[in-house]
């Protein structure tokens, strides 16, 4: 796939001033025929203002989009929305809308001004700690298998068939969001797929998308850099289960819940329209039944409202099966068949950074994953345990993980715990320090080894590339190595500079 290059919408639209902004101001313009003048775009990003477009003025954690109200009617700006006047230029004879919340408005105009896409696809909605990326993946498999056009937008990029779009947000902002499904509309698409983050819930980003289907994966400490807590992390998350499901506009609404998981226990008594839980509990909507793993895919049975049917993964994990079920549960939502989730899915090699296997002359079994949190990495390094057990192997499983910089410390120590616990071998490395002392992360990581482990379990190199290949000179035929932490992502963050890195390259590189 390509990176795509669509030209922008916001000069397509044919919006005018007096009908986007309608309902959001009794007032007209000063200067009454610019009612009646074309939008060219909607700016809430000062560096972004051109002439004729309507700027939003936002207040931000580290800017207030008001301090910029002047830029934007220098600009030529035919409207301005505002919380508070005191910055509106006394000369400015467009439209003034003064509103309780710019950011809430923002999402509504944003779907206005591109004509409400969501409305015409069928939205499913990802949230969790883990598994997001890899179950909007299994979602568009199946629902392309069976002739529904499915975009995906995610972690990774945002991509529609051969279409890909370049991200940095998990859940991007109100505008670029509506702006992308009109474009997976105009491309033919029928569904969405996308993951939704808990800062993007929180900064109702998907506020305007009627969801026809809100999964939850699970939820283990993660943002708590962001969110104060661990119930103020899940608050966030259930925003999309009560609230956002309940107000969708779709006729059939589906909640689709991991029962396993101790968070999706408490969601399955408050999400709205009807839920279905899935796990291995006999009482799950949607009962796993594992009857096969290995190395290079996992077999199990699955029980439904459709029906019992076996599936064939080529993906490794006993969490692939949850992400799995996850995504069979979304489709049989959207009517698709259950043989027909089985076929999709037994074609589906895997998703980039998600337990990729490196493949090598060695004899190694090396693994590349995003986890970048201790629950992650245990239940990754949990199921390899798995395998070697019940092969009865004795190879060692080495573990290469780095936490990264500018984001929750108390993780650190928690991600060495995790992962000592699991292996035979650990090694800490530097992950995306951005602009923290990355020694100073690895010696934070370092406090949660047990006595004595540094220097014989445990082993720290700070440069990543060397770290990696530490592992593999540690390594034996036979051996498993989980490179965790940056999985699908081509370049390593130092400073406020990205440079090129890539885990599954690195590994190339060092064992051609």
């Amino acid at each position: 796939m390509k990176l795509t290059s669509m030209p922008a919408l916001t000069q397509t639209t044919g919006m005018t001033l007096k009908t986007l902004l309608a309902g959001f101001s009794d007032q007209s313009p000063k200067n009454a025929a610019l009612a009646s003048r074309e939008v060219s775009a909607l700016c809430f990003d000062s560096r972004k203002l051109q002439r004729d477009c309507v700027y939003v003025a936002i207040k931000g954690a580290k800017a207030d989009g008001h301090a910029f109200i002047e830029d934007a009617v220098k600009a030529g700006a035919l409207g301005l929305v505002v919380e508070e006047t005191a910055n509106v230029p006394l000369h400015f004879d467009g439209l003034v809308a003064k509103v309780a919340n710019s950011r809430d408005t923002l999402n509504k105009l944003s779907a206005r001004f591109f004509g409400l896409p969501a409305e015409s696809l069928f939205n499913i909605g990802v949230t969790g700690t883990n598994g997001k990326t890899t179950t909007t993946h299994m979602i568009e498999a199946i629902m392309n298998h069976h002739g529904l056009p499915t975009g995906v937008i995610g972690t990774i990029n945002h991509h529609l068939g051969t279409h890909v779009w370049a991200t940095e947000l998990t859940t991007p902002d109100p505008l670029s969001f509506q702006e992308r499904l009109k474009q997976f509309k105009d491309l033919g698409a029928k569904a969405v797929a996308m993951e939704v983050s808990s800062i993007g819930l929180r900064q109702n980003r998907v506020d305007e998308v009627p969801f026809d289907v809100a999964v939850f994966t699970n939820l283990s400490r993660d943002h708590l850099d962001y969110h104060k807590d661990m119930e103020d992390y899940f608050d966030a998350k259930k925003k999309l289960y009560t609230e956002l499901l309940a107000k969708s506009t779709k006729a059939k609404k589906y909640a689709i819940i991991n029962g396993d998981d101790e968070y999706g226990q408490r969601l399955l008594k408050e999400a709205s329209g009807t839920v279905w839980s899935y796990g291995v509990a006999p009482s799950s909507n949607l009962r796993i039944e594992v009857l096969e793993q290995g190395f290079f895919g996992t077999r199990f049975a699955l029980s439904t409202p459709q029906g019992k049917q076996e599936f064939r993964i080529q993906m490794t994990g006993l969490h692939n099966v949850y992400n799995a079920t996850a995504a069979i549960g979304a489709a049989l939502a959207a009517g698709v068949p259950l043989a027909a989730c089985s076929q999709a899915l037994a074609n589906l090699t895997g998703v980039k950074g998600r337990l990729e296997a490196v493949p090598n002359k060695q004899g190694f079994h090396v693994f590349v994953d995003y986890a970048h949190s201790d629950d992650a990495i245990e239940t990754v390094l949990k199921y390899l345990n798995g395998i070697r057990q019940a092969a009865g192997l004795k190879n060692k499983i080495i573990t290469v993980f780095g936490c990264g910089g500018d984001r929750d410390k108390g993780k650190r120590p928690l991600m060495m715990k995790a992962a000592e616990r699991n292996s035979d071998l650990v090694v800490v490395t530097s992950d995306n320090p951005r602009t923290e002392d990355p020694e100073q992360i690895v010696r934070d990581a370092l406090a949660g080894a047990s006595a004595g482990a540094v220097g014989k379990k445990v082993h720290s190199v700070v440069d990543r590339r060397g770290g990696i290949r530490r592992a593999l000179e540690l390594a034996s035929p036979g051996d498993v190595i989980l490179i965790a932490g940056k999985g699908h992502e081509d370049y390593q963050q130092i400073g406020t500079t990205k440079y090129p890195f890539s885990d599954v390259e690195v590994v190339k590189e060092i064992l051609q």
